[in-house]
């Protein structure tokens, strides 16, 4: 089974992360708009309850945080997404860390880049004028994380919350 773990914003930062994403970014219909905390993995079904048992420790440790979104960004010139930046705060580059460490599966193909995709797959002159719009508005958010999710993929590729943990508790 194909999982992920992320966050998930408020209804009010994913309708604002939205209105761009109908637009530019192809896996809209995917996945609401969220901040990943684990990249897609690989876990049997026989061992999905002992992730699970991982998964409530860790929210245990972990106590809620304040997220900040600051601006626009993008990943240029590795690839053209572009992104709404959250601020790489202690608090969630610690839960981060958590989640690449024994016994969880190590990952590290990238480096931990806070983020709420809102464009993808764009051409180089779609995008340098969509960020070039962007980039030109202010944006800001600030709200309290008390949750992260375990996520499967399906058949069709979308991604479906399997449970939810809430920090400082479980």
């Amino acid at each position: 089974m194909k999982c992920g773990i992320a966050i998930f914003p408020s209804k009010k930062i994913q309708d604002f992360a939205n209105s761009y994403r109908k637009r530019y970014d192809s896996n809209y219909a995917l996945i609401p708009p969220h901040i990943t905390l684990k990249y897609a993995f690989d876990v049997e079904e026989d061992k999905l309850n002992e992730l699970v048992q991982q998964l409530r420790r860790v929210a245990r440790e972990t106590e809620p945080f304040t997220m900040r979104i600051t601006k626009f960004s993008s990943f240029y010139p590795v690839n053209n997404v572009i992104y709404l930046k959250v601020e790489k705060t202690e608090p969630l580059v610690q839960l981060h860390e958590k989640l690449h460490r024994p016994p969880f599966v190590e990952q590290t193909d990238y480096a931990f880049v806070p983020h709420i995709t809102i464009a993808r797959d764009l051409s180089n002159d779609e995008y340098s004028d969509v960020f070039g719009r962007f980039n030109m508005q202010s944006v800001y958010f600030e709200e309290q994380v008390d949750r992260f999710h375990l996520l499967y993929q399906l058949e069709n590729g979308s991604w479906s919350a399997y449970e939810t943990f809430h920090l400082g508790k479980e």
